[in-house]
């Protein structure tokens, strides 16, 4: 597939690009610094675009497969990021009848797991509270994708690590695994990326976790 992939030097985004190339993937990377990327490959084209632009966008997106994005705050002084740069990239894909969007949110912004355990649902309604304005960007990110005309799928996930693929993490599709409260972003990619060709998961939030 040719694929387009916004926020790639991001933890997510950068193992996206990774792991998509690995897979025999083209991929477009859209970055503001190129320098912070970190991969390299034949099938890779590094596009420096500002994401405030629709028309760069536009042209990042133009002729592609699918879009991938790991958009998203990395603390609470940037919410609104997600939202709002997911926004232009909506309208840029509907510009170049692109259709099949994959994006990560967070496990909080989907319903609580069915038999959660007490614990498991006080630490939720503490992180929920602590980090409520990165949410509440995630969960407008989410009604923005529900009004769009894209094929899009949100993957959610829970605590994130940086340690490597495992391929053994749950996903549930409109739910959460129970008990899950970890996983390291490079699944959470590999989860992304395996949405792609995944029709169950259309118009839906997965929840993902070990």
């Amino acid at each position: 597939m040719n694929l387009t992939v916004f926020g790639a030097t991001g933890g997510i985004g950068r193992e996206i690009v990774r792991q998509a190339l690995g897979a025999g993937h083209r991929v477009t990377a859209v970055v503001r610094d190129p320098a912070r990327l970190g991969v390299t490959g034949d099938a890779l084209e590094v596009c420096r675009a500002d994401l405030t632009d629709p028309k760069a966008v536009r042209g990042a997106v133009a002729g592609r497969d699918a879009v991938l994005s790991g958009l998203g705050a990395r603390s609470r002084k940037d919410a609104g990021v997600a939202a709002r740069l997911t926004r232009v990239v909506l309208g840029a894909m509907e510009a170049e009848g692109v259709r099949r969007l994959v994006v990560v949110s967070a496990g909080p912004v989907g319903p609580e797991p069915e038999g959660a355990k007490l614990v498991d649902r006080a630490a939720r309604g503490i992180v929920s509270a602590l980090l409520r304005d990165v949410y509440a960007d995630l969960r407008e990110m989410e009604a923005e994708l529900a009004r769009s005309g894209t094929d899009w799928t949100s993957v959610r996930p829970p605590r994130l690590q940086n340690k490597p693929l495992t391929g053994t993490y749950r996903t549930v599709v409109g739910g959460f695994p129970p008990d899950g409260r970890f996983i390291a972003r490079a699944d959470v990619a590999h989860a992304m990326l395996a949405a792609l060709d995944d029709a169950g998961t259309v118009k839906q939030g997965v929840g993902v976790a070990y």
